[in-house]
C-alpha cells in the first residue's frame, strides 16, 4: 500500500521537506547496530535469483515472470551480482563495477555534488546533471521522477543482492523516458542470521565504513519477519581542491511471507554534503587537470541533499496460476546547491540567481494481475495486466549567491515556483513459451502531464506558469528461438517516448513567458537482433542494435540566466555489443565491448548568445555528444594453488574519444586505464574475513573521465583520478 495514501496527492506545502542536516557522527557510530539488532547465526543459502531480494519488480521483462529462467526471455537483461559489486572494490560508486555490461556507459565524475553519468545505447547521454532518459529502481521504488530525471546517490551497494540492467526494446515496457533500466535489489533477511561490517580507505582521503544485520525473528517453518538492516557512510577529501564530500545512507527491509503471498516494507534515508569542483575548460585541463576552476573556490560551490522514502509491497496468490501484486512508495527530497554564477550575469531580470533550493515530495502506486499457466509439452502462457501511477510535487526557489561583496552566500529571492509532474500508465504483456522458442509482446500507454505556478513575477520577468501533457502508445514485440542446445537467437522491436524534464520545459524561447509548450517529446524506434550461448565454461552474447529517433531534445539558446530547449530532428544510434564470461580452472575472464555510431541525421540551428551566426549551425552528421564510439572492458582473475583463498586480478578499460557538445567543437581524448587487485578470503570459526588491496589507474594516465555535455561556459572536462591506492576489509560473523 502507498504510505499515508490518500485519494489524491498532498500539496507541496503539506509535503515540504525539512532542510538537509547531515549526521556527521554516522560513520563513527556504524558498528553499534548489531548490538541493537541481535543478528542470529550463519547465512542461509540464497533462493532462486528471480524471487530473492525483490520487493516487486517494476514491470515483467522475463517470459512468464518469476518462475522462468532469463535464458527463455527475448529481452536483453544483464545481471551483476552483489559480490561483483563489492569484492576488491571501495564500494563508493556503481561506476566501479558496471563496466562489465555492454551498451552501458557509466562515468565516475570524481564530483560527489553531481550524480554518475549513465547512458544505455545512447539514451541519457545528453544529460548535463543527474540521470535522464533511463528508469532507475531500488527494490522496485523508482529513483526516477515522472518527468524523467533520476539519481543513483542512495543506491546501497553494501547490501545489494544484484543489479539488473535492461537494454534494448524491452526497456520500453517500463514506460515513458525508459531507454534503458537499472534496478538494484537488496538482500533479504535469512535464518540463521548474519552480521557484517566493512571498511575501506584510500587515496584522496577516502574512508568508508558500513555495517549490516540480516536475519529472521523465527525459523523458516514458523511465522516471522525477515529483516535486513544496514548503515553505510564515507568521507573523502577529493582528487581536486573543492571536492570533499561526506555521505551517509540507512536502509531497512522487512518482509513476511506465507504459502499464499508476501508483504515487504522498505525504508531508506540518505544524507550528503559535497563541494563542487566543477569542470575545466580545455586550456585549464591541458595546463593542469588536477586544478579547480577559480570560480568554484571563489563562490564555495557546494551541494547538500537529504532524502527519505518509504515503500510497501503486497503479493497474494489467488490460485496455482494467478496472483495479485501491489506496491506503493512515498518520499521527500531536499537540495541546496550553490553555483558560481557571477553577480553581473544575475543582473538580468530573468535570472534565477545562483543558489538552488529544491524541495520535492513524490509517491506512486504500481499494481498488477499476473497469470502463469502450463499448457502441456513444456509450453507456458504468461499474462500481465497492470497500472502504474506516479506524481512529484516540488517547490523550487532561486536566490542570488552574493550579498554585497560577500560571495557564496544566499542573497535575494529570484525564483519562486511550484511544479508538478504526474504519469498514468496502464500496461499489458503476454508471453508464449516452449523449450524451443518464446514469443513476447507488450503494450503500454503513457500519459505524462506537467505544470508550473510561478509566484515570482516582476518587471522584465513575466509569469512562467503553464501546463503541458504528452501521451502515446508504447508497443514491444520480441522472440527467441533455440538454434542449438547451447545457443539461442533473439530479436525485438519497440517504439519509445521520451518527455522533456521540468528543467527543460521551464522557459519559453525569445523572452516569452510561460512553459515551453512548443517543446515536444522525442519518439524513437528501437530494434535488436542477437545470439547468446551458455556452456560448461561460461557464456557469451553478441547483439546488433539500431535506434532511430525524431524530435531529439537539445539546447537552443542561453541568455539572461536561462537555457531554452528545442527539438532537433532525427538522430540514429547503431552498433554491436559483445560480452564473454568464462572460467578455466583457476583463471576467470569477463569482458564487454561496445561499438556504436551515434549521429544527428538532421542539422539544426542553435544560438548560445544573439546575434546568431553560421557557426551556431549543427550540421547533419555531427556526433551526438557524450557517447564514445568504442568502449572495451576486460577483467582477469587468478586463484593460485599456492595461496588458498587468494585471488589476483587485473582490469583494463578503454574508452574512445567523446564529443563534448552538439557542435563537436572539442573532444575528450580516448584513453586506456588499468587496475590491479589482490584479495583473500579466509575463515576463523564463525568469522569470515575478506581483505583486499587495489590500485586504480596504474599508469597514472591523465584523462577526462567524463564530460559535461553542452556546458555553456566551456567547462566541459571532468578529470579522472590519477593513480589511486585502496585497502579494505569485509567481515561476516555467524551467530
Amino acid at each position: 500500500m502507498l504510505c499515508r495514501n490518500n485519494n489524491r496527492p498532498r500539496t507541496v506545502q503539506q509535503l515540504r521537506v525539512r532542510r538537509p542536516r547531515l549526521a556527521t557522527s554516522l560513520i563513527t557510530g556504524l558498528l553499534g547496530l548489531p548490538c541493537a539488532v541481535g543478528a542470529q547465526a550463519p547465512a542461509g543459502a540464497a533462493a532462486d535469483d528471480d524471487d530473492v531480494a525483490g520487493a516487486l519488480a517494476p514491470v515483467v521483462v522475463r517470459a512468464q515472470g518469476s518462475g522462468t529462467d532469463r535464458w527463455r526471455s527475448p529481452a536483453s537483461v544483464d545481471v551483476v551480482t552483489g559480490d561483483d559489486l563489492r569484492e576488491g572494490r571501495p564500494q563508493v560508486s556503481l561506476a566501479e563495477s558496471l563496466g562489465r555490461v555492454p551498451g552501458l556507459v557509466v562515468r565516475d565524475r570524481q564530483n560527489f555534488a553531481q550524480d554518475l553519468q549513465l547512458s544505455i545505447r545512447g539514451y541519457g547521454s545528453r544529460s548535463s546533471f543527474g540521470v535522464r532518459g533511463l528508469k532507475l529502481y531500488v527494490d522496485g521504488i523508482p529513483a526516477s521522477a515522472p518527468d524523467g530525471q533520476g539519481q543513483t546517490s542512495h543506491f546501497p551497494i553494501g547490501t545489494a543482492d544484484r543489479v539488473e540492467v535492461v537494454r534494448g526494446p524491452f526497456a520500453a515496457l517500463y514506460g515513458a523516458s525508459s531507454g534503458g533500466v537499472l534496478s538494484l535489489y537488496t538482500e533479504d533477511g535469512r535464518w540463521p542470521g548474519e552480521w557484517r561490517a566493512g571498511f575501506s580507505a584510500g587515496s584522496d582521503g577516502l574512508w568508508r565504513l558500513s555495517t549490516a544485520a540480516l536475519g529472521r525473528t523465527a525459523p523458516p517453518d514458523q511465522p516471522g519477519w525477515s529483516y535486513a538492516l544496514s548503515l553505510g557512510g564515507f568521507t573523502a577529501d577529493g582528487a581536486r581542491a573543492q571536492s570533499s564530500a561526506t555521505q551517509g545512507t540507512a536502509n531497512v527491509k522487512l518482509s513476511r511471507e506465507d504459502a499464499d503471498g508476501r508483504v515487504t516494507l522498505l525504508f531508506n534515508q540518505h544524507n550528503s554534503r559535497a563541494q563542487d569542483p566543477q569542470g575545466l575548460t580545455r586550456a585549464e585541463f591541458d595546463a593542469d587537470p588536477k586544478q579547480t576552476t577559480p570560480n568554484a573556490l571563489r563562490y564555495d560551490t557546494r551541494k547538500s541533499l537529504h532524502q527519505t522514502q518509504l515503500g510497501a509491497a503486497w503479493q497474494r496468490r489467488l490460485n496455482d496460476e494467478q496472483k495479485l501484486e501491489l506496491m506503493g512508495w512515498w518520499g521527500q527530497r531536499g537540495v541546496w546547491q550553490y553555483q558560481s554564477i557571477p553577480p553581473a550575469a544575475q543582473a538580468a531580470p530573468t535570472s534565477a540567481g545562483g543558489v538552488i533550493d529544491l524541495d520535492r515530495a513524490y509517491g506512486g502506486v504500481n499494481g498488477r494481475w499476473r497469470l502463469d499457466r502450463a499448457m502441456g509439452d513444456g509450453a507456458r502462457l504468461g499474462l500481465v495486466a497492470g497500472l502504474s501511477w506516479a506524481r512529484q510535487n516540488e517547490q523550487r526557489n532561486g536566490y542570488e549567491n552574493f550579498i554585497g561583496d560577500r560571495l557564496g552566500v544566499r542573497g535575494r529571492l529570484r525564483r519562486d515556483e511550484s511544479n508538478m509532474a504526474e504519469s498514468v500508465e496502464p500496461y499489458l504483456q503476454g508471453d508464449w513459451s516452449t523449450p524451443l522458442w518464446t514469443l513476447s509482446g507488450g503494450l503500454r500507454y503513457a500519459h505524462v502531464r506537467m505544470g508550473s505556478r510561478d509566484h515570482y513575477v516582476s518587471a522584465g520577468n513575466g509569469d512562467d506558469s503553464g501546463r503541458v501533457s504528452y501521451s502515446g502508445l508504447i508497443p514491444v514485440l520480441g522472440g527467441r528461438v533455440q538454434v542449438l542446445e547451447s545457443v539461442q537467437a533473439f530479436a525485438s522491436v519497440a517504439r519509445g517516448l521520451e518527455t522533456p524534464t521540468l528543467n527543460e520545459l521551464a522557459y519559453s524561447p525569445a523572452g516569452r513567458a510561460g512553459l515551453n509548450g512548443a517543446l515536444d517529446a522525442s519518439r524513437s524506434t528501437s530494434s535488436e537482433i542477437g545470439l547468446r550461448g551458455r556452456h560448461g565454461w561460461g557464456g557469451w552474447s553478441a547483439t546488433a542494435f539500431d535506434v532511430r529517433s525524431q524530435d531529439e531534445i537539445v539546447p537552443s539558446l542561453s541568455q539572461g540566466g536561462r537555457t531554452n530547449y528545442q527539438n532537433a530532428g532525427r538522430t540514429r544510434r547503431y552498433g554491436l555489443e559483445l560480452a564473454l564470461d568464462a572460467e578455466f580452472g583457476p583463471v576467470t575472464l569477463a569482458s564487454a565491448a561496445t561499438f556504436m555510431q551515434a549521429k544527428f541525421r538532421d542539422g539544426y540551428g542553435r544560438c548560445a548568445a544573439p546575434p546568431c551566426a553560421a557557426a551556431d549551425q549543427v550540421p547533419a552528421g555531427n556526433r551526438i555528444p557524450g557517447i564514445p564510439r568504442q568502449q572495451l572492458w576486460l577483467q582477469l582473475g587468478w586463484r593460485p594453488d599456492w595461496a588458498r583463498g587468494a585471488t589476483l586480478g587485473m582490469e583494463a578499460r578503454y574508452t574512445g574519444s567523446v564529443p563534448v557538445n552538439d557542435l563537436n567543437s572539442d573532444h575528450a581524448a580516448s584513453a586506456t586505464v588499468f587496475a590491479l587487485t589482490a584479495r583473500h578470503d579466509f575463515t576463523r570459526g564463525d568469522w569470515r574475513f575478506q581483505p583486499f588491496v587495489r590500485i586504480d589507474n596504474v599508469a597514472d594516465r591523465k584523462w577526462a573521465g567524463s564530460v559535461i555535455v553542452n556546458e555553456s561556459n566551456g567547462r566541459f572536462f571532468e578529470p579522472a583520478a590519477g593513480r589511486s591506492f585502496f585497502v579494505g576489509l569485509d567481515i561476516r560473523a555467524k551467530r
